[in-house]
Protein backbone atom coordinates (compact mmCIF):
# COMPACT_ATOMS: atom_id res chain seq x y z
CA UNK A 1 0.00 0.00 0.00
CA UNK A 2 1.54 3.32 -1.02
CA UNK A 3 0.56 6.94 -1.05
CA UNK A 4 1.87 10.02 -2.81
CA UNK A 5 1.90 13.64 -1.64
CA UNK A 6 -1.42 14.51 -0.03
CA UNK A 7 -2.61 17.83 1.43
CA UNK A 8 -3.12 17.73 5.19
CA UNK A 9 -5.57 19.69 7.33
CA UNK A 10 -3.11 22.55 7.79
CA UNK A 11 -2.53 22.95 4.06
CA UNK A 12 0.90 21.29 4.02
CA UNK A 13 1.80 17.98 2.43
CA UNK A 14 2.24 14.48 3.77
CA UNK A 15 5.01 12.50 2.14
CA UNK A 16 4.39 8.96 3.30
CA UNK A 17 4.87 5.59 1.69
CA UNK A 18 3.98 2.41 3.51
CA UNK A 19 4.20 -1.25 2.53
CA UNK A 20 2.39 -4.04 4.37
CA UNK A 21 2.75 -7.77 3.87
CA UNK A 22 -0.39 -9.54 5.06
CA UNK A 23 -1.71 -13.10 4.63
CA UNK A 24 -3.92 -13.42 1.57
CA UNK A 25 -6.17 -15.96 3.26
CA UNK A 26 -6.79 -16.99 6.88
CA UNK A 27 -8.80 -20.10 7.69
CA UNK A 28 -9.45 -20.83 11.37
CA UNK A 29 -11.90 -23.43 12.61
CA UNK A 30 -12.90 -27.07 12.82
CA UNK A 31 -11.42 -29.46 10.23
CA UNK A 32 -9.87 -26.68 8.15
CA UNK A 33 -7.04 -28.98 7.02
CA UNK A 34 -9.50 -30.43 4.50
CA UNK A 35 -9.41 -27.02 2.81
CA UNK A 36 -5.64 -26.69 2.33
CA UNK A 37 -5.66 -27.89 -1.28
CA UNK A 38 -8.65 -25.76 -2.18
CA UNK A 39 -7.06 -22.69 -0.61
CA UNK A 40 -3.89 -23.24 -2.63
CA UNK A 41 -5.95 -23.47 -5.82
CA UNK A 42 -7.88 -20.30 -4.98
CA UNK A 43 -4.58 -18.51 -4.42
CA UNK A 44 -3.30 -19.86 -7.73
CA UNK A 45 -0.37 -21.60 -6.06
CA UNK A 46 1.66 -23.90 -8.30
CA UNK A 47 3.38 -27.15 -7.36
CA UNK A 48 5.41 -29.05 -6.54
CA UNK A 49 4.66 -28.40 -2.88
CA UNK A 50 7.05 -29.17 -0.03
CA UNK A 51 5.71 -29.91 3.45
CA UNK A 52 8.07 -29.27 6.37
CA UNK A 53 7.11 -30.96 9.63
CA UNK A 54 8.67 -32.87 12.49
CA UNK A 55 8.01 -36.55 13.07
CA UNK A 56 5.12 -35.83 15.44
CA UNK A 57 3.35 -33.08 13.51
CA UNK A 58 3.60 -35.09 10.30
CA UNK A 59 1.33 -37.66 11.93
CA UNK A 60 -0.93 -35.13 13.64
CA UNK A 61 -1.61 -32.91 10.64
CA UNK A 62 0.86 -33.59 7.84
CA UNK A 63 -0.93 -36.61 6.44
CA UNK A 64 -4.21 -34.70 6.19
CA UNK A 65 -2.45 -31.81 4.44
CA UNK A 66 -0.84 -34.22 1.96
CA UNK A 67 -4.22 -35.81 1.19
CA UNK A 68 -5.91 -32.44 0.69
CA UNK A 69 -3.16 -31.24 -1.67
CA UNK A 70 -3.17 -34.47 -3.67
CA UNK A 71 -6.95 -34.27 -4.06
CA UNK A 72 -6.30 -31.02 -5.92
CA UNK A 73 -3.61 -32.60 -8.10
CA UNK A 74 -0.56 -31.18 -6.37
CA UNK A 75 2.71 -33.07 -6.43
CA UNK A 76 3.71 -33.24 -2.77
CA UNK A 77 7.11 -33.81 -1.19
CA UNK A 78 7.76 -34.06 2.54
CA UNK A 79 10.82 -33.45 4.68
CA UNK A 80 11.03 -33.74 8.45
CA UNK A 81 13.23 -31.70 10.74
CA UNK A 82 14.47 -32.28 14.28
CA UNK A 83 14.88 -28.65 15.29
CA UNK A 84 14.86 -25.12 13.91
CA UNK A 85 18.59 -24.87 13.25
CA UNK A 86 20.49 -22.96 10.60
CA UNK A 87 21.75 -26.32 9.29
CA UNK A 88 18.16 -27.47 8.70
CA UNK A 89 17.37 -24.19 6.96
CA UNK A 90 20.32 -24.69 4.61
CA UNK A 91 19.32 -28.31 3.92
CA UNK A 92 15.75 -27.32 3.08
CA UNK A 93 16.97 -24.50 0.82
CA UNK A 94 18.93 -27.06 -1.21
CA UNK A 95 15.85 -29.28 -1.44
CA UNK A 96 13.68 -26.39 -2.61
CA UNK A 97 16.14 -25.66 -5.41
CA UNK A 98 16.93 -29.25 -6.40
CA UNK A 99 13.28 -30.35 -6.49
CA UNK A 100 12.09 -27.11 -8.13
CA UNK A 101 9.64 -26.43 -5.30
CA UNK A 102 7.12 -23.62 -5.88
CA UNK A 103 5.27 -23.75 -2.56
CA UNK A 104 6.40 -24.51 1.00
CA UNK A 105 4.05 -25.43 3.85
CA UNK A 106 5.21 -25.37 7.47
CA UNK A 107 3.14 -27.89 9.44
CA UNK A 108 3.65 -27.92 13.18
CA UNK A 109 4.65 -25.66 16.02
CA UNK A 110 7.26 -22.96 15.88
CA UNK A 111 10.14 -25.11 14.62
CA UNK A 112 8.77 -26.40 11.29
CA UNK A 113 7.08 -23.06 10.60
CA UNK A 114 10.27 -21.06 11.27
CA UNK A 115 12.35 -23.34 9.03
CA UNK A 116 9.70 -23.15 6.31
CA UNK A 117 9.48 -19.38 6.65
CA UNK A 118 13.20 -18.67 6.41
CA UNK A 119 14.14 -21.25 3.77
CA UNK A 120 11.26 -20.23 1.48
CA UNK A 121 12.12 -16.56 1.99
CA UNK A 122 15.70 -17.13 0.88
CA UNK A 123 14.56 -19.10 -2.20
CA UNK A 124 11.80 -16.57 -3.00
CA UNK A 125 8.88 -18.99 -2.96
CA UNK A 126 5.63 -18.48 -0.99
CA UNK A 127 4.94 -20.38 2.19
CA UNK A 128 1.77 -21.34 4.03
CA UNK A 129 1.58 -21.66 7.80
CA UNK A 130 -0.31 -24.67 9.18
CA UNK A 131 0.09 -24.55 12.98
CA UNK A 132 -0.66 -27.54 15.19
CA UNK A 133 -0.33 -25.51 18.40
CA UNK A 134 -0.87 -21.92 19.49
CA UNK A 135 2.60 -21.57 20.96
CA UNK A 136 3.52 -18.02 19.82
CA UNK A 137 2.77 -15.31 17.26
CA UNK A 138 5.49 -16.59 14.93
CA UNK A 139 2.82 -18.67 13.18
CA UNK A 140 1.78 -15.55 11.26
CA UNK A 141 4.67 -13.09 11.64
CA UNK A 142 7.57 -12.46 9.26
CA UNK A 143 10.23 -13.24 11.89
CA UNK A 144 11.94 -16.63 12.23
CA UNK A 145 13.69 -17.83 15.38
CA UNK A 146 16.59 -20.14 14.48
CA UNK A 147 19.30 -21.86 16.52
CA UNK A 148 22.81 -20.82 15.47
CA UNK A 149 25.83 -22.10 17.41
CA UNK A 150 23.76 -22.94 20.50
CA UNK A 151 22.03 -19.56 20.49
CA UNK A 152 18.67 -18.47 19.10
CA UNK A 153 18.78 -15.71 16.52
CA UNK A 154 15.87 -13.81 15.02
CA UNK A 155 15.85 -13.45 11.23
CA UNK A 156 13.77 -11.50 8.75
CA UNK A 157 11.55 -13.81 6.75
CA UNK A 158 8.21 -13.22 5.11
CA UNK A 159 4.62 -13.29 6.22
CA UNK A 160 2.77 -16.49 5.27
CA UNK A 161 0.77 -16.29 2.06
CA UNK A 162 -1.98 -18.04 3.98
CA UNK A 163 -2.61 -19.37 7.47
CA UNK A 164 -4.74 -22.47 7.96
CA UNK A 165 -5.39 -23.42 11.58
CA UNK A 166 -7.51 -26.39 12.62
CA UNK A 167 -8.91 -25.68 16.09
CA UNK A 168 -9.67 -29.37 16.66
CA UNK A 169 -5.97 -30.17 16.39
CA UNK A 170 -4.77 -27.09 18.28
CA UNK A 171 -7.14 -27.86 21.17
CA UNK A 172 -5.43 -31.25 21.53
CA UNK A 173 -1.94 -29.76 21.84
CA UNK A 174 -0.33 -29.94 25.31
CA UNK A 175 -1.89 -27.29 27.53
CA UNK A 176 1.56 -25.95 28.39
CA UNK A 177 2.25 -25.08 24.74
CA UNK A 178 -1.01 -23.19 24.17
CA UNK A 179 -0.60 -21.44 27.54
CA UNK A 180 2.81 -20.25 26.37
CA UNK A 181 1.14 -18.70 23.33
CA UNK A 182 -1.10 -16.74 25.67
CA UNK A 183 1.99 -15.54 27.52
CA UNK A 184 3.42 -14.26 24.24
CA UNK A 185 0.18 -12.39 23.54
CA UNK A 186 -0.16 -10.83 26.98
CA UNK A 187 3.39 -9.51 26.62
CA UNK A 188 1.99 -7.15 23.97
CA UNK A 189 0.85 -4.96 26.88
CA UNK A 190 4.37 -4.07 27.98
CA UNK A 191 5.69 -4.07 24.41
CA UNK A 192 3.26 -1.26 23.58
CA UNK A 193 4.19 0.61 26.77
CA UNK A 194 7.85 0.43 25.72
CA UNK A 195 6.95 1.67 22.25
CA UNK A 196 5.02 4.59 23.68
CA UNK A 197 7.95 5.37 25.98
CA UNK A 198 10.38 5.35 23.03
CA UNK A 199 8.03 7.66 21.14
CA UNK A 200 7.92 10.06 24.09
CA UNK A 201 11.60 9.95 25.05
CA UNK A 202 13.31 9.30 21.71
CA UNK A 203 10.75 10.59 19.21
CA UNK A 204 10.47 7.12 17.68
CA UNK A 205 7.76 6.73 15.05
CA UNK A 206 4.68 4.96 16.34
CA UNK A 207 1.62 3.55 14.61
CA UNK A 208 -1.69 4.16 16.37
CA UNK A 209 -3.35 1.37 14.39
CA UNK A 210 -0.63 -1.19 15.16
CA UNK A 211 -0.43 -0.44 18.87
CA UNK A 212 -4.22 -0.48 19.25
CA UNK A 213 -4.49 -3.84 17.52
CA UNK A 214 -1.63 -5.23 19.61
CA UNK A 215 -3.27 -4.12 22.86
CA UNK A 216 -6.56 -5.62 21.73
CA UNK A 217 -5.00 -9.08 21.36
CA UNK A 218 -3.80 -8.98 24.96
CA UNK A 219 -7.27 -7.84 26.04
CA UNK A 220 -8.87 -10.80 24.24
CA UNK A 221 -6.69 -13.25 26.19
CA UNK A 222 -7.54 -11.54 29.47
CA UNK A 223 -11.27 -11.48 28.66
CA UNK A 224 -11.46 -15.15 27.71
CA UNK A 225 -8.93 -16.49 30.23
CA UNK A 226 -11.43 -18.86 31.86
CA UNK A 227 -12.55 -20.30 28.52
CA UNK A 228 -8.96 -20.71 27.35
CA UNK A 229 -8.04 -22.40 30.63
CA UNK A 230 -10.82 -24.96 30.14
CA UNK A 231 -9.29 -26.08 26.86
CA UNK A 232 -11.39 -27.12 23.92
CA UNK A 233 -11.91 -25.58 20.53
CA UNK A 234 -13.54 -22.37 21.72
CA UNK A 235 -10.44 -21.48 23.70
CA UNK A 236 -8.19 -22.44 20.78
CA UNK A 237 -10.32 -20.23 18.51
CA UNK A 238 -9.75 -17.15 20.67
CA UNK A 239 -6.01 -17.75 20.98
CA UNK A 240 -5.42 -18.35 17.28
CA UNK A 241 -7.43 -15.32 16.23
CA UNK A 242 -5.47 -13.19 18.69
CA UNK A 243 -2.18 -14.57 17.38
CA UNK A 244 -3.24 -13.69 13.84
CA UNK A 245 -4.15 -10.15 14.90
CA UNK A 246 -0.80 -9.84 16.64
CA UNK A 247 0.98 -10.80 13.43
CA UNK A 248 -1.08 -8.26 11.50
CA UNK A 249 -0.10 -5.56 14.01
CA UNK A 250 3.56 -6.27 13.26
CA UNK A 251 2.87 -6.13 9.52
CA UNK A 252 1.18 -2.75 9.90
CA UNK A 253 4.10 -1.44 11.97
CA UNK A 254 6.68 -2.89 9.61
CA UNK A 255 8.54 -4.34 12.60
CA UNK A 256 8.03 -6.45 15.72
CA UNK A 257 7.80 -3.27 17.84
CA UNK A 258 4.10 -3.56 18.82
CA UNK A 259 4.63 -7.09 20.13
CA UNK A 260 8.23 -7.17 21.34
CA UNK A 261 9.76 -4.98 24.02
CA UNK A 262 11.89 -5.42 27.12
CA UNK A 263 10.06 -8.63 28.06
CA UNK A 264 11.21 -10.24 24.80
CA UNK A 265 14.75 -8.97 25.28
CA UNK A 266 14.68 -10.58 28.73
CA UNK A 267 13.54 -13.85 27.15
CA UNK A 268 16.19 -13.75 24.42
CA UNK A 269 18.87 -13.18 27.06
CA UNK A 270 17.61 -16.22 28.97
CA UNK A 271 17.88 -18.23 25.76
CA UNK A 272 21.54 -17.25 25.60
CA UNK A 273 22.56 -17.93 29.21
CA UNK A 274 20.17 -20.44 30.81
CA UNK A 275 21.35 -24.08 30.74
CA UNK A 276 17.87 -25.16 29.62
CA UNK A 277 15.63 -22.31 28.43
CA UNK A 278 11.87 -22.62 28.80
CA UNK A 279 9.27 -22.01 26.10
CA UNK A 280 9.47 -18.57 24.50
CA UNK A 281 5.99 -17.51 25.62
CA UNK A 282 6.61 -18.68 29.18
CA UNK A 283 9.75 -16.58 29.48
CA UNK A 284 8.02 -13.58 27.89
CA UNK A 285 5.14 -13.91 30.36
CA UNK A 286 7.50 -13.81 33.34
CA UNK A 287 9.33 -10.89 31.77
CA UNK A 288 6.02 -9.09 31.26
CA UNK A 289 5.12 -9.30 34.94
CA UNK A 290 8.37 -7.60 35.90
CA UNK A 291 8.33 -5.02 33.11
CA UNK A 292 4.76 -4.08 33.97
CA UNK A 293 5.88 -3.29 37.51
CA UNK A 294 8.71 -1.14 36.16
CA UNK A 295 6.15 0.74 34.08
CA UNK A 296 4.00 1.26 37.18
CA UNK A 297 1.13 -0.80 35.79
CA UNK A 298 -1.13 -3.41 37.40
CA UNK A 299 1.27 -6.33 37.27
CA UNK A 300 -0.72 -8.26 39.89
CA UNK A 301 -3.84 -8.39 37.69
CA UNK A 302 -1.74 -9.46 34.76
CA UNK A 303 -0.15 -12.21 36.86
CA UNK A 304 -3.58 -13.38 38.00
CA UNK A 305 -4.67 -13.78 34.36
CA UNK A 306 -1.58 -15.83 33.57
CA UNK A 307 -2.20 -18.08 36.58
CA UNK A 308 -5.81 -18.60 35.44
CA UNK A 309 -4.65 -19.68 32.00
CA UNK A 310 -1.93 -21.92 33.41
CA UNK A 311 1.06 -19.96 32.13
CA UNK A 312 4.06 -20.15 34.51
CA UNK A 313 4.80 -17.00 36.52
CA UNK A 314 7.86 -18.05 38.53
CA UNK A 315 11.41 -19.09 37.76
CA UNK A 316 10.89 -22.32 39.67
CA UNK A 317 7.94 -23.30 37.47
CA UNK A 318 10.07 -23.05 34.32
CA UNK A 319 13.12 -24.67 35.89
CA UNK A 320 15.48 -21.70 35.62
CA UNK A 321 17.69 -20.61 38.50
CA UNK A 322 17.20 -17.20 40.09
CA UNK A 323 20.75 -16.19 39.20
CA UNK A 324 19.89 -16.43 35.49
CA UNK A 325 16.73 -14.36 35.99
CA UNK A 326 18.73 -11.61 37.66
CA UNK A 327 21.53 -11.71 35.08
CA UNK A 328 18.99 -11.51 32.26
CA UNK A 329 17.33 -8.50 33.84
CA UNK A 330 20.72 -6.78 34.13
CA UNK A 331 21.84 -7.55 30.58
CA UNK A 332 18.62 -7.70 28.53
CA UNK A 333 19.10 -4.12 27.31
CA UNK A 334 22.16 -5.30 25.33
CA UNK A 335 20.09 -7.66 23.16
CA UNK A 336 18.76 -4.87 20.95
CA UNK A 337 20.62 -1.64 21.55
CA UNK A 338 18.56 0.02 18.81
CA UNK A 339 15.31 -0.59 20.72
CA UNK A 340 14.63 1.78 23.63
CA UNK A 341 12.63 0.22 26.49
CA UNK A 342 11.86 0.68 30.16
CA UNK A 343 15.21 -1.01 30.92
CA UNK A 344 17.05 2.04 29.63
CA UNK A 345 20.80 1.48 29.94
CA UNK A 346 20.34 -1.52 32.21
CA UNK A 347 19.39 -2.45 35.78
CA UNK A 348 21.79 -2.79 38.67
CA UNK A 349 21.97 -6.12 40.47
CA UNK A 350 20.17 -4.66 43.45
CA UNK A 351 17.28 -3.29 41.39
CA UNK A 352 17.02 -6.50 39.36
CA UNK A 353 16.96 -8.66 42.48
CA UNK A 354 14.33 -6.51 44.19
CA UNK A 355 12.18 -6.53 41.06
CA UNK A 356 12.27 -10.30 40.69
CA UNK A 357 11.62 -10.89 44.39
CA UNK A 358 8.84 -8.32 44.78
CA UNK A 359 6.87 -9.80 41.88
CA UNK A 360 7.33 -13.35 43.17
CA UNK A 361 9.32 -14.43 40.11
CA UNK A 362 12.11 -15.68 42.39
Amino acid sequence: MTSNKTPNAQGGTIRKAKGMELPREVLVGHDTLDNVGGACKRLKMEGPALIIADSNTKKIAGEAVIESLQQHNYEVLVTTIEDATIEEVERVKVKIEDDKINLVLGVGGGRPIDVAKLSSFHKEVPFISVPTAASHDGIVSSRASIWVDDRKKSYDGHTPFALIADTAIIAQAPKRINAAGCGDLISNETAVLDWELAHKEKNEDISTYAKTLSKMTAFVIEKYAEIISAGGEEGAWHVIKALVASGVAMSIAGSSRPCSGAEHMFSHKLDAIAPKPALHGEQCAIGTIMMMKLHGGDWEALKKTLVTIGTPTTAQEIGIGSEFIIQSLMEAHTIRVDRYTILGSGLTKGVATELAESTGVI
